[in-house]
């Protein structure tokens, strides 16, 4: 790990003025549950000049659940664990808790913040072993190492010539399918943009990873409230059951008729794709029919017409559409 520069905040403010005046190129990190960032430090693929501590800010509201008639408020700061064994939440939005139930160990989900959950960067092993000069994330231009070498664990969906490392996270693809908005603080004040917007996909520039301005902070997430939050789940496929990321994933939300006509459909997978990634074309084809098991299927094709496997992860196609038309037969079947 190379020498930085540590300055802990105890304000949002504060957090901001820490970047200000700070030179454009300037490398500074928010550290948070640092379950990723010091990693990578480690790992000597991020190279912070400057981290800023915002752990402080957990007694603020960006520290705080609150759940009303209009939604769920989630406070950036706010840590996994305590979001997933929130009553309110698990009762009135299942989905958003299995998806931070089902990630890591107890042990990180107590300290890994949901701001920086959301951030987390890619698994690929490219990318994380700096041996390997070849990756465009990490050295822009240098090419994908992934491209021509083993690349199973690697994303089908969203990618590009120039990308194909995979999303890891399991708590944005609840975000996605629930249409949730994000809440900002930066340097040119506060902003709220939608979570669909919050990340990019890789196209020629997979080393900018999300919309996010420079010093920019995450403060809270909205989730609003809709017929569809209770009859909600998370199903996540992976190869054992503790403390492994997704093969793949899906977070389903229905809002069925007494006879399970679909009159409102959220569809997002994991596990997949390089972002969170939102499957409408699945939910345009749901809407108005019977969900049965062919209904489901085809969603789950529609989800995947537009796929870009290659030879090692080809795989994840035909059990992305399984672990979907899993996960909507078994959201119709809940009690809500």
């Amino acid at each position: 790990m190379r020498p930085f520069i540590y300055e802990r905040v105890d304000s949002a403010q504060s957090a901001l003025a820490a970047f200000a005046g700070a030179p454009v190129d300037a490398d500074r990190q928010y550290l948070a549950g640092g379950t990723t960032l010091v990693d990578l430090m480690k790992l000597d693929v991020m190279r912070p000049q400057a981290v800023i501590d915002i752990n402080a800010l957990d007694r603020t509201a960006a520290g705080r659940i609150d759940v009303g008639a209009g939604g769920l408020r989630l406070g950036a700061m706010t840590r996994m664990a305590q979001v997933a064994e929130h009553p309110a939440v698990a009762r009135d939005y299942p989905m958003v808790a299995q998806s931070l139930k089902l990630a890591a160990s107890q042990q990180l989900r107590n300290m890994a913040s949901l701001g920086g959950n959301v951030l987390q960067r890619t698994r690929c092993p490219y990318f994380r072993d700096v041996s390997y000069p070849a990756c465009n994330k990490r050295n822009p231009g240098s090419g994908c190492t992934a491209l021509d070498s083993l690349h199973r664990d690697h994303a089908v969906l969203g990618v590009s010539d120039a990308c194909i490392a995979l999303y890891p996270g399991d708590f944005g693809q609840a975000l996605m399918a629930l249409d949730a908005l994000v809440e900002l603080a930066g340097p040119e004040g506060e902003r709220r943009i939608s979570f669909a917007e919050l990340h990019r996909m890789p196209a020629d520039t997979p080393h900018i990873e999300t919309t996010l301005q420079p010093g920019e902070l995450i403060t809270a997430f909205l989730v609003p409230a809709a017929p569809w939050t209770r009859r909600s789940l998370y199903l996540k496929v992976r190869q054992r059951e503790s403390y492994e990321f997704a093969l793949a994933s899906a977070a389903v939300a229905l809002d069925l008729t007494d006879d399970r006509t679909v009159r409102g459909a959220r569809v997002a997978l994991g596990g997949v794709a390089t972002v969170p990634w939102r499957a409408q074309d699945a939910e345009t084809v749901l809407l108005g029919k019977t969900l049965d098991e062919q209904a489901a299927a085809a969603a789950a094709d529609a989800a995947f017409a537009n796929a870009r496997p290659r030879t090692d992860n080809a795989y994840k196609v035909a059990l992305g559409k399984r672990t979907l038309t899993r996960a909507l037969l078994q959201a119709a079947a809940m009690e809500t």
